[in-house]
């Protein structure tokens, strides 16, 4: 099971935003550590959505020693280094590696948020067994707590998720009949608009390439034939007049 905890958060609306990307991508288990006042009528469960029903009445107040000693931690934060001698936030995991990396772990598993301003002490990241940070630009790696948590949350999905609730990522491909239908009309197309026969060859064999690449849908297979097709019926019409 994944878990979060917010570590010291100074606003109840990030806490709320939390929660939220939460419901999003399937994790419902929120800890919080010296957290703000939740009011029920202020702004963290406003920004909540459909999680001000169930994640944030249901939140826990710990301490941090509670997550050491319960949790496989996963210490989120912008600031790292990239100096092994530095080992306190270094070495330290992306979002999509540390996905990959918790398929086969048996263990409860706690993502730890820290502080708006300053984030997780040094003193608090030893305490933790990863690191997890997000790659951003150079001169601005610093997103907002509830951006970086929407962000990791994203990558854990495909271990929150059920797989019936994941979007099908297979793609409705063109049949192989309507693919070649579509370069027998390029063929067509480009002995209509007098391209040089010596170039026609390497001129198919790049649009088959290109069209092998991108793995066309049945809509657009056919809405490019039907390009084509109209594209060669006026240049024979021009040829003619």
């Amino acid at each position: 099971m994944i878990s979060v905890a917010v570590v010291d958060a100074e606003t109840p609306g990030n806490v709320g935003t939390i929660a939220r990307a939460m419901k999003n991508f399937g994790v419902s288990d929120l800890l919080l550590v010296d957290p703000p006042e939740l009011d029920p009528d202020g702004e963290a469960y406003g920004f909540a959505g459909q999680a001000r029903k169930d994640i944030l009445p249901n939140a826990r107040e710990v301490d941090f020693e509670y997550l050491v000693e319960n949790y496989h931690t996963v210490g989120c934060t912008a600031i790292t280094n990239e100096d092994a001698r530095k080992h306190v936030r270094y070495p330290f995991r992306t979002p999509r590696e540390l996905a990959d990396s918790l398929v086969d772990v048996d263990a409860d598993t706690c993502l730890v948020f820290g502080r708006e301003r300053v984030g997780l002490t040094n003193a608090e990241l030893a305490q933790l067994d990863e690191i997890c940070a997000i790659p951003a630009a150079a001169d601005y790696p610093v997103l907002n707590l509830g951006q970086a948590a929407t962000v990791v949350l994203y990558e854990m999905r495909t271990l929150t998720l059920e797989a019936t609730q994941l979007p099908d990522p297979e793609l409705d491909r063109a049949t192989e009949r309507e693919v070649e239908g579509l370069h027998d009309q390029f063929e067509t197309f480009l002995a209509a608009v007098d391209h040089p026969e010596e170039k026609r060859g390497k001129a198919q064999r790049l649009l088959r390439r290109l069209v092998g690449r991108a793995h066309p849908t049945d809509r657009e297979a056919v809405t490019l034939r039907g390009i084509f097709r109209r594209a060669a019926q006026r240049a024979r019409k021009a040829d003619d007049s």
